[in-house]
């Protein structure tokens, strides 16, 4: 996993899921074209995740919630959403079957573009798991969050 020394000063951790708590952290950050507000959009679309989020099967709302159920990779999740300020950050709590996560988004204009940081924390001893048992783990989550930076990059569904 990363180092929690590498944090962001600016994403809010709830009591219990800093990256010095967690089991497992995860930081990624990259610059998407377009403005932090069409960015924003896209990420609060729950309609359309299952369009461009790798492994989002459904989606429970049509609309973006304070709550709802996600399908990834087989595995229903609760999230909860705790950080709601468009187009700046954003950020949820997942909870699922003996893992719970949470993940902060902080996004940034640069010149023609958008600098997306994202960060996860999770509380699970799965994590711990795959990083012992897979050293490659950690290299494939963040082959998927760039692949999912590089869809923001094709521009918002249809419907956004």
């Amino acid at each position: 996993m990363h180092d929690p020394a590498d944090s962001h000063p600016d994403i809010h951790w709830p009591s219990g899921f800093s990256p010095a708590e967690a089991h497992g952290f995860h930081h990624v950050q990259a610059v998407v074209p377009g403005p932090p507000e069409r960015v924003f959009r896209v990420l609060t679309d729950a309609a359309g995740w299952t369009s461009w989020v790798p492994g989002c099967e459904e989606v429970s709302t049509r609309t973006f919630t304070q709550t709802f159920e996600v399908l990834w990779c087989g595995h229903r999740f609760e999230v909860y959403v705790g950080e709601n300020e468009p187009p700046r950050r954003l950020g949820w709590m997942c909870l699922g079957t003996s893992v719970r996560l949470y993940q902060g988004y902080l996004l940034t204009e640069v010149g023609d573009g958008t600098e997306i940081v994202v960060e996860s924390a999770v509380r699970a001893s799965l994590p711990k798991a795959f990083d012992t048992l897979t050293p490659t783990w950690v290299e494939r989550l963040d082959e998927l969050w760039h692949a999912q930076l590089a869809r923001l990059s094709d521009g918002p569904p249809p419907s956004v």
